[in-house]
Parts: C-alpha cells; structure tokens; sequence
C-alpha cells in the first residue's frame, strides 16, 4: 500500500469501513510515529547525493502523500531535512484528492517558482510518474523502491542505483566523485 494517502488506500482492505477507518489510522500513525519511522531506513548513498546536489545549487523538494506534518517528522529523524529546500504533502490524512500527487507536485513547483521543462520528480511509484507527467515534468524511476511489476515503464527514465541516478541528475563526471558504489543494488530493491 506504499504511495496513496492511507484514508485512499486503507479502502482497499476487506473490513475497513467508514465506520472504523479513522481509527485504523489513528492506531497506525501511533505505532509509526512510536516505532515505524525509526525502522525505516534511508537507501544508501541518499545523503551523500542529497548533498552534491545543494553543492550544485539544484533546488531539492519532498513531494509526497504522507500529511506534510508526518513527513517532517520522518524526514527531520531521518536527518534528511537539513538537504531539502522543501518538503510538499497532503494537509491531512483525507486524501481529498485521491491517490493522485499532481496537485502536490503542483505546488512544488509553483512554491519554489521552478520551471516544468527543467525539473524532474523521482519516485519509486506510479503516482511519482503520473504526477510528473501531469505536470509537464521529467519523471526518473528508482527501481529500488516499492514499485509493482513494469508500473515505472512510463517514466522517462528508469535507473536501477543511487550511482545511475547521480549520474542522470549531475552527469558522469560530478557522480563519480560520489565515489557510489555503481552495481549496487539497494535494500529494497526487487
């Protein structure tokens, strides 16, 4: 159930109701806040990428489905947050607009003033991909993610490492001084 909103997501569990869910969520994002987000693991070489890129003056956002409170709180344990010029998300737990991440993406880029034509969103999902083509966006798949089956085939480009992809986002010479391991694949990966 990786990538929409719970409230859209939980929907598709037999014995989740209207009746039950907001509790559902409560209990999980209870015992996510507790434990779940120390069990989570950032994959390697994120950092050291998330770095190079504000060495390279490329404005870095968080665009995701989680409440943007959440992700803070994610994203701050995780210590990712001093490497992000922003972090977009939902305003709620609702998902008032569905699975669907264009209306985040959206505000990323009106937000930061960014141009479609020179960004690009990457993501481990078919939402990341919709959202990015939605919006006139270059979308990059990581195939280390969650992702089901062939679901990243419609992004623009597919990279299997955190190497492929610094290479795709800072080209060849400035991703090999990241010293990457470039055959790596990360834990998650299928």
């Amino acid at each position: 159930m990786v990538g929409p909103p719970l409230q859209v997501g939980l929907r598709t569990i037999e014995g989740v109701t209207d009746t039950n869910i907001d509790q559902i969520i409560a209990t999980y994002r209870t015992r996510y806040e507790e434990a779940g987000m120390d069990e989570s693991k950032v994959y390697p070489g994120i950092i050291e990428l998330l770095q190079a890129l504000r060495r390279a003056n490329i404005y870095v956002a968080v665009t995701t489905a989680k409440p943007v409170n959440i992700a803070r709180l994610l994203l701050d344990r995780k210590g990712l947050t001093e490497h992000l010029d922003a972090i977009h998300g939902n305003d709620g737990e609702h998902g008032a607009m569905g699975s669907s991440k264009t209306h985040i993406v959206a505000a990323a880029l009106k937000d930061a003033e960014l141009d479609a034509s020179s960004s690009v969103v990457i993501g481990d999902r078919y939402y990341d991909v919709d959202a990015a083509r939605e919006n006139s966006v270059s979308s990059v798949g990581v195939a280390w993610g969650f992702a089901q089956g062939d679901e990243l085939s419609h992004a623009d480009l597919l990279v299997d490492t955190t190497q492929q992809l610094a290479v795709a986002l800072l080209g060849k010479q400035a991703a090999k001084s990241l010293e990457l391991e470039p055959n790596v694949m990360q834990e998650g990966a299928k």
